[in-house]
């Protein structure tokens, strides 16, 4: 894969690519903030903006793409808020030069910020109507949510990535992996737990808060796994946790059964993420808007510091669960 995976992504060439939809564009563009993909307004001679996605190459097939624009669709079919792309003779997966990208409208809304016991439990109940329509059938072709694939995978790729400083090496390699078995345990413990198509990546920075509430913007890494996915990164840290999740468990009963066995799972998936997060940054180094956004990813403090949070996760892992009921 090129380094620089969007070098001809130029301004003229997105504006192109809109316009080859039948869109009267008016020259003006805004970058949305977004790594693995490249987003952007464009302006329209209609008034409304568009947003235009160009997906990176060869981290979704085809398929995959489609399954998540047609889940978009079914969740908007059910009146949830989402970002749904617009189809052109049928079609919402669009090809300019070598790229490929959909056009969205744009969703006004203000950033998620949830203040209140009143907005989480509203967030629950999008999230439980969100979940109810993810139970009815199964994704054939978007990923599942496994400590194989965010974990031992990750973590090979961190060993193999040549970031890791040398001396630092056999540590992280003992105590990832000592993490990761428990993990496992874990997981084969809840191995009897339901799993369902989930947005997948479901914290604040995915959503927007419009005058109805949530407003679900990205569902670029929708997967198959567990409801408690799309729940535990919207919670507070600290001692706020437990009644926000109250809250939120409650509005999110209104819609879908909830089971309490996941929350075993919490310290287990937050454990996923952080190595998952640190092979995501090793992968993408080589290109350029990385180093940019994460400059401390080169430093020996960052690798000193992860570790040390790894071994902390580690003992929460075998705490009781912070939300037990």
């Amino acid at each position: 894969m090129s380094p620089t995976p969007f070098a001809n992504l130029t301004p003229d060439l997105v504006l192109d690519a809109v316009a080859g939809c039948g869109i009267d564009v008016d020259g003006r563009l805004f970058a949305l903030n977004s790594y693995e993909n490249r987003v952007y307004r464009v302006g329209t001679a209609q008034g409304a903006p568009l947003v235009a996605k160009f997906y990176r190459a060869r981290r979704w097939s085809d398929e995959q793409i489609v399954e998540e624009h047609d889940f978009a669709r079914e969740l908007a079919a059910r009146d949830l808020a989402v970002a749904v792309p617009i189809a052109f003779d049928g079609a919402t997966l669009l090809r300019h030069d070598e790229f490929r990208f959909a056009l969205f409208p744009w969703l006004g809304g203000r950033g998620a910020e949830l203040d209140s016991d009143a907005d989480f439990a509203l967030l629950g109940r999008t999230l439980g109507r969100l979940h109810a329509v993810g139970a009815v059938r199964r994704f054939r072709v978007r990923p599942t949510l496994t400590p194989e694939r965010l974990g031992a995978a990750a973590r090979e790729q961190v060993l193999e990535s040549g970031y890791v400083p040398p001396e630092l090496e056999d540590r992280y390699a003992e105590v990832s992996a000592e993490l990761l078995a428990a993990v496992e345990r874990d997981w084969e413990a809840a191995a009897g737990v339901a799993t369902i198509r989930l947005h997948g990546d479901c914290h604040l920075g995915n959503l927007l808060w419009g005058e109805q509430g949530p407003v679900f913007v990205d569902l670029d890494d929708c997967m198959t796994g567990p409801a408690i996915q799309d729940l535990w990164m919207l919670l507070p840290g600290g001692a706020d946790a437990r009644r926000a999740w109250e809250a939120l468990a409650a509005g999110y009963g209104e819609f879908a059964d909830f089971d309490y066995r996941e929350l075993r799972l919490v310290e287990p998936l937050r454990a996923l993420r952080m190595i998952h997060h640190t092979a995501w940054l090793a992968h993408r180094w080589d290109d350029p808007a990385f180093p940019r956004a994460f400059p401390w990813f080169g430093e020996r403090r960052y690798w000193e510091r992860h570790i040390l949070d790894l071994l902390e996760q580690r003992a929460a892992i075998d705490e009781p669960p912070l939300l037990a009921m």
